[in-house]
């Protein structure tokens, strides 16, 4: 699982430019696992769906009943 997690953020993020710091790569790992990949992948654990999707479609449910 790391490894795909490794491979997704090489591909995504550190191939596509060089940083002229180490603090200026840190700020974009951290703003593309926060805003991007942990809010916005999709998950086969929740059938496909990015966890707001999945949180959504169960808020929507809760109230409805």
């Amino acid at each position: 699982m790391m490894e795909s997690f490794w491979s997704t953020m090489q591909h995504e993020l550190l191939d596509t430019q060089r940083w002229s710091t180490q603090e200026e790569l840190a700020s974009a790992i951290f703003e593309w696992i926060e805003a991007w990949h942990n809010p916005r992948r999709r998950h086969t654990s929740l059938g496909m769906l990015a966890p707001h999707e999945f949180e959504s479609l169960h808020i929507v449910t809760e109230t409805a009943a």
